[in-house]
C-alpha cells in the first residue's frame, strides 16, 4: 500500500467524483440490505405467520432493536390486511421489494458513472507526468533502461494502476459498508446467529491473505518480463534491415520466444493465484451458511425462538455478505498486483534528474563573445574522455574538431549542449556557467545537427517547425532553400505537408539530412553545432549538404565535429584530439605543413577515397 499513498495524490483533482462515488456506494450499500430486509412482510403475508398487533410498538433502545422492528412490521401488515385486504396488502409489499432494487441498481450505477471520471482522470494525468519526466531525465538515464521496459510502464503498468485504483476504492467504501450494513441487519434479526459471521469473517480473511502474500512478486516478475519482450520488439523493428540482411531471424525469432516463455509461466502463476480468490471465499461462504442452516434449522424447528419467515431472510443477508467478501478478496490480490506495477512507475517519476536548473538560473536570451571550455575532466563511465580539456571559441567563428573514434569529439557537442554534466572544470557561455542558465534558454542559444537525422512521422513543414512557433511559410521556405531542400520538396506529392514516414524513412538520407539543416536554419540560433553531419553521406548528397552547412554557418558560431575531413578546410580553427586531449590545433593549411597527426588523418582518408 505504500505506493498508492502517491498515486492518492493523482486522484485530488478529481475529489468530487470520489465524494459523489462514496454517496452513492453508501445508498448501494443501504438500499441492498433493505432489498433482502423488504421480503420479511411479504414472507409474513403469505405464511399468514404475523401476529396481529393494533397498536404502534415502543422503541426501548439499541438492546431491543430486532424486537422492535418486528413488531412494527407486524404492526404495519396489520394495519394494511385490515384496511386492504391480504392481496393488495401483497401487491404493496411486491412494489416495495421492485423499489429497494431498483434504487440500488440505480446508486450501483451512479457509483460506476462517477469513479469512471476519477479512474480515468488519474491515468491520464498520471500518463502526461509520465511522459513529461521521460523528456526530462538526461540521456545518461536511457543508456542504462531498456526502450520497451519504459513503454512497458507508461501502457500496461498505468493500466494496471488503473484497474487497482478501482478495486481500491470498493474495497474501503462500497462492499465494507454492505456487510456492515447487512451485518445490522442480521444482529436486528438474531443475535445468536451472527456470531458464526464474525467468526468466518476473520478466519476466511486470514486463509486468503496467505494465498496471496507472493503475489506482487509474481506480478513484478510479469511486468518486467513484458518490459523485456517489448525492448526485443522494438529493436527488431528498428533493425530489421540488418536482420533480414544477416539472416538473423532465427536468432531474434528464439530471442523473442524466450521471453515470452517466461512470461507464459509467471503469468500462469500469477492468474492461477487471482483464480483462487474468487472459489476459496465462496466455498468459505457456503461452509458457514451450511453452519447457519443447520443452527438456524434447530432455532426455528427445535428451540422455536425464530420465525420462520426471519431465518429465510437473514439466509438471504447472509448469502448477501458473500459477493462483497468475493470482491474484497479480489480487490486484495488487485491491490497487490497494482502495488508492484505502481512502484515501477513511481520508480520512474521518483528519479531526479541530476541537470535540474539550480534555483534563480539565469534566462540567456543572446549570446555576446565567447564560449570558453575550462579545464573540463568528463566520463561516461570509469574512464576519462576528456582530460583536463580547455579551449576558447570566439563569437563568429568556426572551430572544428577532429581525431580518431573515441578521441572525445562527440562528447564536446554532448557538453556544450549540457545533455551531459561535466565531472570537473567548467563550460561558459559569456562568462557565466552554464549551470547556472536555464536548460531551456542555453538550448535556445544552440542549434543542432547531428550525424543521425532526428525526424519525426510528421509532415516536412512540421519536422522544420520543430520546436518553433513564431514563423511563416515563407520563412520555412526561405531555410527550406538555405538547406537545399526545397527543389526536393516541392516534387513530393503534396509538397511540405507531405508525410515523411517513421523516421522520415520515405527519404534518402540526403534529403533527411538537408531537412534537419532546414530545422537548424529556421531556429537561427547564434550558436551551431554540428555533430558528424556529413559522414553518413554519399559524393553528391555531402556537396548538397556541405554547400547547405557553409550557407547556414555564415556570420554564426560554429561547432564542428568533424569525420570528413574535407568538410572543414575552411574553419578558422581545427582542434585535433587524441584520447581526450589536445594534440595539434591551426588553420587547415598550418596543420597540413606540420606533417603532424592532422596530416596523418587527411593522408589516411585520401588515400581511402
Amino acid at each position: 500500500m505504500k505506493y498508492f499513498k502517491q498515486i492518492m495524490m493523482y486522484a485530488k483533482p478529481y475529489k468530487g467524483y470520489g465524494i459523489l462515488n462514496i454517496i452513492s456506494n453508501i445508498f448501494y450499500a443501504l438500499f441492498g440490505t433493505l432489498a433482502f430486509v423488504s421480503l420479511m412482510p411479504m414472507l409474513k403475508v403469505l405464511f399468514n405467520s404475523s401476529e396481529p398487533i393494533n397498536t404502534p410498538p415502543v422503541y426501548n433502545g439499541i438492546v431491543d432493536l430486532g424486537d422492535y422492528i418486528e413488531s412494527y412490521i407486524n404492526y404495519f401488515i396489520t394495519q394494511k390486511v385490515n384496511n386492504e385486504g391480504e392481496l393488495k396488502a401483497l401487491m404493496f409489499m411486491i412494489f416495495i421489494i421492485i423499489a429497494t432494487f431498483l434504487l440500488k441498481n440505480i446508486f450501483g450505477y451512479l457509483a460506476l458513472f462517477f469513479i469512471t471520471f476519477l479512474r480515468n482522470g488519474v491515468l491520464k494525468d498520471l500518463r502526461n507526468d509520465l511522459y513529461e519526466k521521460t523528456v526530462d531525465l538526461p540521456l545518461s538515464y536511457f543508456s542504462e533502461k531498456r526502450k520497451g521496459d519504459l513503454i512497458a510502464r507508461i501502457s500496461t503498468d498505468v493500466l494496471e494502476i488503473q484497474h487497482s485504483f478501482l478495486s481500491i476504492l470498493e474495497l474501503i467504501v462500497r462492499e465494507p459498508l454492505t456487510i456492515i450494513f447487512t451485518i445490522i441487519a442480521m444482529l436486528a434479526l438474531s443475535p445468536q446467529l451472527t456470531v458464526f459471521v464474525f467468526i468466518f469473517i476473520p478466519v476466511s480473511g486470514y486463509i486468503i491473505s496467505l494465498v496471496g502474500k507472493s503475489l506482487k512478486k509474481q506480478s513484478d516478475n510479469v511486468q518486467k518480463e513484458q518490459g523485456h519482450f517489448l525492448s526485443i520488439l522494438e529493436e527488431t523493428l528498428g533493425g530489421l534491415r540488418v536482420i533480414k540482411g544477416f539472416n538473423a531471424e532465427p536468432y531474434f525469432n528464439s530471442k523473442f520466444q524466450e521471453s515470452t516463455s517466461r512470461f507464459y509461466h509467471f503469468s500462469n502463476t500469477l492468474l492461477n493465484r487471482k483464480n483462487l480468490a474468487s472459489p476459496l471465499s465462496e466455498f468459505l461462504g457456503i461452509a458457514v451458511i451450511a453452519i447457519l442452516l443447520w443452527y438456524g434449522g434447530s432455532l426455528v424447528l427445535v428451540e422455536k425462538t425464530l420465525a420462520p419467515d426471519a431465518f429465510i431472510v437473514y439466509m438471504g443477508l447472509a448469502y448477501n455478505i458473500l459477493t462483497p467478501a468475493k470482491a474484497i478478496s479480489k480487490a486484495v490480490y488487485g491491490v497487490k498486483k497494482g502495488d508492484a506495477a505502481a512502484e515501477r512507475v513511481l520508480e520512474i517519476l521518483n528519479t531526479e534528474s541530476p541537470l535540474k536548473d539550480r534555483e534563480n538560473a539565469l534566462v540567456k536570451d543572446g549570446f555576446n563573445s565567447s564560449i570558453s571550455i575550462q579545464n573540463v575532466s568528463f566520463k561516461y563511465e570509469d574512464e576519462y574522455v576528456l582530460k583536463d580539456f580547455s579551449l576558447e571559441i570566439p563569437k563568429g567563428k568556426s572551430v572544428a574538431f577532429v581525431g580518431q573514434s573515441g578521441s572525445g569529439k562527440s562528447t564536446i557537442a554532448n557538453l556544450i549542449t549540457r545533455f551531459y554534466d561535466v565531472n570537473d572544470g567548467s563550460i561558459k557561455i559569456d562568462g557565466v556557467d552554464i549551470k547556472d542558465i536555464t536548460k531551456k534558454s542555453l538550448r535556445g542559444l544552440q542549434g543542432l545537427v547531428s550525424q543521425d537525422s532526428i525526424l519525426f512521422n510528421d509532415s516536412i513543414k512540421n519536422n522544420i517547425l520543430l520546436g518553433v512557433t513564431d514563423k511563416s511559410n515563407e520563412d520555412i521556405l526561405e531555410a527550406a532553400n538555405i538547406a537545399n531542400a526545397h527543389e526536393f520538396i516541392k516534387d513530393m506529392p503534396k509538397g511540405y505537408d507531405t508525410n515523411i514516414g517513421d523516421s522520415g524513412n520515405k527519404l534518402s538520407g540526403g534529403q533527411k539530412q538537408r531537412l534537419s539543416i532546414a530545422r537548424a536554419v529556421l531556429k537561427n540560433p547564434p550558436i551551431m553545432i554540428l555533430d558528424e553531419a556529413t559522414s553518413a553521406l554519399d559524393t553528391e548528397s555531402e556537396k548538397l549538404v556541405q554547400d547547405a552547412l557553409e550557407k547556414m554557418m555564415k556570420n554564426r558560431t560554429s561547432v564542428v565535429i568533424a569525420h570528413r575531413l574535407s568538410t572543414i578546410q575552411n574553419a578558422d580553427l581545427i582542434v585535433v584530439l587524441q584520447k581526450g586531449k589536445i594534440v595539434e590545433q591551426g588553420k587547415h593549411s598550418a596543420l597540413l605543413k606540420n606533417k603532424g597527426v592532422y596530416y596523418n588523418l587527411v593522408k589516411m582518408q585520401s588515400l581511402n577515397s
